[in-house]
């Protein structure tokens, strides 16, 4: 059975990786909330700062949504995209499951990880057709204005100019 320490250490970590700290803001962060360098040398009170200063900052403790990619919210060079199919998903109410099946059936690929950024787009549009489809009224996903006789808006250069 893991201690309270092994517990709060892997929480801090967690808090770590959820809101993207690089390896220098963490340790700045360490240093001047707890005076330490490592959070090994955390005592219990250093421990609970931290940890009360990660959750004032943005860490909800709660867990990632599974399904999530690994590399989803980081500095990788596909985070924007994968930041997309979040949206799209939440917008739809769907799992990450789902746009993992995206991506088994449309590119071959086992996990998002593996999809390049000219496979994430393809998931982007399918995405945003399926909201489409659906009426979502998500902004990404609505390009024409429907409003005027063949989807074109006052301002793209409608016939009736005033």
């Amino acid at each position: 059975m893991q201690n309270i320490k092994q517990i709060e250490l892997a929480k801090i970590h967690i808090a770590k990786k959820q809101l993207g700290l690089d390896d220098d803001t963490y340790r700045a962060m360490l240093m001047s909330v707890a005076g330490v360098n490592s959070a090994k040398d955390l005592t219990s009170a250093g421990r609970a700062s931290v940890l009360e200063h990660l959750k004032k900052v943005g860490f909800n403790g709660s867990k990632v949504y599974k399904g999530r990619p690994h590399n989803a919210g980081t500095k990788a060079a596909n985070a924007k995209q994968l930041g997309k199919i979040e949206a799209l998903l939440a917008d739809a109410g769907r799992p990450w499951a789902y746009a993992l099946a995206l991506a088994k059936r449309m590119y071959k690929k086992d996990a998002l990880e593996f999809c390049d950024g000219r496979e994430l787009a393809g998931i982007i549009a399918a995405l945003a057709k399926d909201a489409a489809k659906r009426g979502s009224g998500h902004p990404a996903t609505n390009t024409a204005n429907s409003s005027r006789p063949g989807g074109r808006s006052h301002e793209a250069g409608g016939d009736d100019a005033a």
